[in-house]
């Protein structure tokens, strides 16, 4: 058999690979190294396409070598984990933290440190690896032409990056396009600036000298046709967009409208931007001879979409219908939960966006970055909190704002380009009670704060077996007033069993549950049993959907009893059990589902939540809602959507909940992170639990920041 027919990826038995342990250093061979893959791909630890991807390599090139087949499977697996490179100097040792193999993988003869020992030790040897001249089918330089190699060494000459082709071809058109966006300075009427800020913005009289970023952020916004505004939950990043389109409106030159578009990564989000925008506008006050009409710009507006909707996403492939060559209609395109937005997402974006319009990305640097491959804000904001402004940025920032940058934010020239266009906020004005506390200890590593958050005796009431109350044993609750006057509460449930989550979806102690929801559901809308009318019907969806969002079970993996399918069909039993649900069939009155696949013709899309409800005439359908706008699918026309009892924190960006209850699942560390503990927390806007597989997982997620290899920020450095 030749060896352009070896890659046939099929396992391998162990008791095969005796010889892998006897091979003299440097003696690998393809053949070889093709087995070794296959074998790791029996055992789970690599995914079929990627030990195929090296076989693919060994068809373009019958003489690659040993460690271009293995950089090239590590590669794709990377890209799987959300990773858009694979840094050449993670390969001069085996790659143990960056591939979070078990232990007992990375040991052995037919481990990692096994294989390692045939392959290169220094990255000028693993790049002559990977650029020899019998590999010249399979990867070239970042400045070489593309012949349709599929892979590019990219990077810098300290850091040198591999990549996958279209990865490679994503990276560098986002970098070219963010920092060309950034860098073209505009005019800006400083005095008039000025004066419509003082106007949108009151000092705060009991810090009258605190710098005000949220007026920092609508000033440098002028600047250029990009700007960054990060910050965490409750630090008013809507509200400040909201008053940087009024600022944009008042010295927008007479004659044209402003062309106005909101987007965000999922359905929720982009009805929570328009809700939070459209209320922040409405209530600013302009003076009436101003000529600022806010209510026409909010009318012109429209509704906020998707990103996939705004692209207008063509059915069953990848690409859209605006692009470079039919961009955009828009001035001003504002993109809420931007760490979502992953880099083919983004670079799609920016090809459609008019070299014109100005770009303002809206987002939390610290939440999950998106689940395919990319963390583009993480990327843009990786130094946002250190400021990182040019004199002349500060100088700006003084006259037209009126605000003094701290010295301590202030660079020496050169500062970096895109730093001069990213604010961060940094007060909160939600999140200042025990669940605020308890996400600035996760963020910042602090193990013994993140406890004694949870479970500190302060104002403390206890529930449980051992106080006789009402509520599933081992649990330990603890309620504060915050200052704002809020109640916020923590929760924390020893290592228990997935039944702790179903006592909490039928409810306990009072605590928002989804007994909340189905109690509406049972009842029906006013007057029933005689015919209701269409307003009536529509009021009580609404109060159905708002009762809903009360409450939300949030998991880390789909997979295993502690994963979203075992854990929605337990919920989903417990409350049948308890006689709020009657299911008959796949379809019944009070199922929330979400939906999993883009629908244009349905105006249904990845991630969108709702909640199956009778209409007026007695049909099923799932209803969804925009605001106060309800729109509503057959069931039958509705072929990709799971039920959403439990979701997994990625798809609970966007949304927040008075009660959420984040489960953290035994045997699963690995997909754990700070990250993803963090977005759990901040999902919750007045109560939060804690639910423990096993003992010490808050710990271990805490110690594991996630962290995504990428090239994009050696665009700004």
């Amino acid at each position: 058999m030749s060896l352009k027919k070896t890659p046939r990826m099929m396992p391998v038995p162990a008791a095969q690979m005796d010889w892998l342990s006897d091979l003299p250093a440097q003696a690998l061979s393809a053949a070889q190294t093709v087995q070794w893959l296959n074998l790791w791909t029996g055992q789970g630890l690599l995914r079929h396409i990627d030990s195929a991807f090296a076989a693919q390599v060994l068809r373009l090139d019958a003489e690659a070598s040993a460690p271009l087949l293995v950089a090239s499977a590590v590669l794709a697996h990377m890209e799987g984990r959300g990773h858009t490179c694979l840094s050449v100097a993670e390969l001069c040792q085996p790659p143990v933290a960056l591939l979070g193999w078990p232990a007992a993988m990375v040991d052995g003869a037919q481990g990692l440190k096994a294989l390692w020992k045939h392959l290169p030790a220094s990255r000028v040897d693993w790049q002559g690896a990977l650029l020899g001249h019998s590999s010249s089918a399979c990867a070239r330089l970042a400045d070489a032409p593309d012949q349709g190699q599929p892979m590019v060494l990219g990077g810098s000459a300290d850091e040198p990056l591999l990549y996958l082709r279209r990865y490679a071809g994503y990276e560098q058109r986002v970098g070219q396009s963010l920092l060309q966006r950034a860098s073209e300075p505009l005019t800006v009427p400083e005095a008039a600036a000025r004066e419509w800020l003082d106007r949108f913005f009151v000092p705060n009289p009991e810090e009258p000298n605190a710098t005000d970023w949220q007026k920092v952020a609508c000033a440098v916004a002028l600047r250029a046709r990009l700007s960054v505004i990060t910050g965490g939950p409750g630090t008013g990043k809507t509200y400040t967009a909201a008053r940087l389109l009024a600022l944009l409106l008042a010295l927008h030159p007479d004659g044209s409208p402003l062309r106005v578009a909101l987007a965000a990564p999922t359905g929720k989000a982009a009805a929570r931007l328009k809700q939070s925008i459209d209320d922040a506008l409405t209530r600013l006050p302009v003076p009436a001879d101003s000529g600022l009409d806010l209510g026409a710009l909010i009318a012109r507006m429209g509704p906020a979409r998707t990103l996939h909707s705004l692209l207008c996403a063509r059915p069953d492939t990848r690409q859209f219908r605006h692009h470079a060559a039919n961009p955009l209609d828009v001035d001003v395109l504002i993109v809420d939960e931007a760490s979502m937005v992953h880099l083919e997402m983004m670079d799609a974006l920016l090809l459609a966006l008019p070299p014109t319009a100005r770009l303002v990305l809206l987002g939390d640097k610290d939440q999950l970055a998106s689940v395919e491959a990319g963390a583009v804000l993480g990327d843009l904001c990786q130094d946002a909190a250190a400021g990182r402004y040019s004199a002349a940025t500060a100088l700006f920032v003084q006259h037209a704002a009126g605000q003094t940058l701290g010295a301590e934010f202030v660079l020496p020239d050169p500062a970096p380009v895109l730093a001069q266009q990213t604010v961060m906020l940094r007060e909160s004005r939600r999140f200042k009670g025990a669940i605020g506390q308890l996400a600035l200890a996760v963020n910042r590593g602090d193990a013994a704060a993140a406890r004694a958050c949870l479970g500190g005796p302060n104002n403390a009431e206890f529930f449980g077996a051992a106080s006789g109350r009402d509520g599933p044993a081992g649990v330990l609750s603890r309620s504060q007033t915050a200052p704002t006057g809020q109640v916020s509460a923590l929760l924390a449930l020893q290592p228990s069993s997935p039944l702790a989550v179903c006592a909490l979806a039928l409810g306990a102690a009072g605590k928002p549950s989804y007994a909340d929801y189905l109690r509406l559901v049972q009842t029906g809308p006013a007057g029933q049993g005689a015919e209701v009318s269409s307003e009536t019907h529509a009021q009580w969806v609404r109060s159905v959907l708002q009762a809903f969002e009360r409450f939300r079970i949030l998991c880390a993996v789909h997979q295993g009893e502690w994963g979203t399918t075992a854990l929605n069909a337990a919920v989903q039993k417990a409350l049948t059990d308890a006689g709020w649900l009657q299911p008959k069939g796949e379809w019944f009155a009070g199922r929330p589902v979400m939906v999993t696949r883009n629908d244009t013709q349905l105006g249904v899309f990845n991630g969108d939540v709702g909640v199956v409800l009778p209409s007026p005439k007695g049909v099923l359908k799932v209803w969804f809602a925009d605001g106060e706008q309800l729109r509503s699918v057959s069931v039958s026309r509705l072929a990709h959507a799971d039920t959403a009892f439990v979701m997994t924190v990625h798809k609970s960006q966007g949304s927040e909940f008075a009660h959420t209850a984040l489960v953290l699942p035994s045997g699963a560390a690995d997909v754990l992170s700070r990250e993803l503990v963090y977005t759990g927390i901040t999902r919750a806007r007045e109560q939060f639990t804690l639910i423990e597989g096993q003992s010490g997982l808050l710990h271990a997620a805490m110690a594991r920041p996630s962290v995504r290899v990428s090239g994009l920020r050696l665009w700004w450095a």
